[in-house]
């Protein structure tokens, strides 16, 4: 993320050091998200982003979360993944969506097809079968990347990819930290229609939720109000090429706009490190998942990582 005054230079390095802290406070896994024309977001070459992670650091688990499978063709991205998986060996991981990841400007900028998102399923069948060596694509094998076997998660958050999900018995991971309409229906729908394949035995939910933890309940939510602020910004802004004043958002925080935009955030931890870590536990059995990733809001580099190091702390 780049905050205010920063450069994206300082954002990717920001990413660094924040995937190094985490991998020391016993974190398992980071995924960064492929999103375009966005100016507070680094991620939009997701692949190269992880490249540069992992090669500074050593244990902690690289993935998408995620790559938008219609903007590139499946052997693309099955060869990306597996130059990743190749040089770092288990710790590699790709998550997948069909949104474009952009607005339709930036959707016709990437030569993406506005038709192209009904081919998720059979893309996704094509990038599994090119990471396994089996090209459904005659004459054509994914190098690198055949006999990787990176393991898939099928994002959504619709009934669509809980569905496609438990067809093809891959894991999901709902976005309940931007979409929370549809979760409980999601997951039920996707234990329910599971089917085992090579890759999972049993079904697998991950669950995302939005985290803002503070050394006090009112640091947190002076804290969440700044995350507040700065997402309505984020989001009203894009297209403008240019930040917001803070007056500007004064005027905005009231619009029916914003009022959408935060409610977004609906499922968001706030509080003292055992206050969210109590929030997080009972979203958990809300949600009915297996495990959750969070996602860690402060406006500036050194508030996430404080905010990162409270939650560490919270199950220390």
């Amino acid at each position: 993320m780049v905050g205010r005054g920063d450069t994206v230079a300082d954002a990717l390095n920001a990413t660094r050091v924040i995937a190094q802290a985490a991998e020391a406070r016993g974190y398992r896994r980071i995924w960064y998200a492929e999103h375009h024309n966005m100016s507070s977001i680094t991620s939009a070459a997701t692949a190269v982003l992880i490249a540069h992670v992992a090669g500074n650091t050593r244990r902690i688990l690289l993935g998408s979360g995620g790559v938008m499978l219609p903007n590139h063709s499946p052997l693309a991205i099955a060869e990306q993944f597996g130059t990743l998986a190749s040089l770092h060996p288990g710790r590699i991981e790709l998550g997948l969506g069909r949104a474009p990841g952009s607005d339709p400007a930036t959707t016709h900028a990437l030569r993406r097809d506005q038709a192209s998102a009904e081919a998720f399923p059979q893309d996704v069948l094509e990038l599994q079968a090119f990471l396994a060596g089996e090209s459904l694509v005659p004459g054509v094998q994914a190098i690198p990347g055949a006999g990787t076997h990176v393991p898939l998660t099928i994002l959504g958050s619709s009934l669509f990819g809980a569905q496609l999900a438990a067809h093809l018995g891959l894991r999901y991971g709902f976005a309940s930290h931007f979409a929370p309409e549809a979760l409980v229906d999601a997951v039920a729908l996707y234990r329910r229609m599971f089917t085992p394949s090579g890759q999972s035995e049993v079904p697998h939910v991950t669950a995302a939720m939005n985290v803002v933890v503070a050394e006090s309940p009112e640091a947190a939510e002076d804290l969440l109000e700044q995350v507040r602020r700065r997402r309505v910004a984020s989001f009203l802004g894009r297209g403008y090429g240019r930040e917001f004043t803070e007056d500007e958002i004064d005027q905005l925080i009231g619009t029916p706009q914003a009022a959408q935009i935060l409610g977004m955030m609906r499922h968001t931890a706030v509080g003292t490190p055992p206050q969210v870590r109590t929030q997080l536990e009972e979203f958990q059995s809300f949600a009915d998942a297996d495990e959750l990733i969070v996602v860690i809001n402060a406006v500036t580099t050194e508030g996430r990582l404080r905010c990162l190091n409270l939650l560490a702390d919270a199950y220390a």
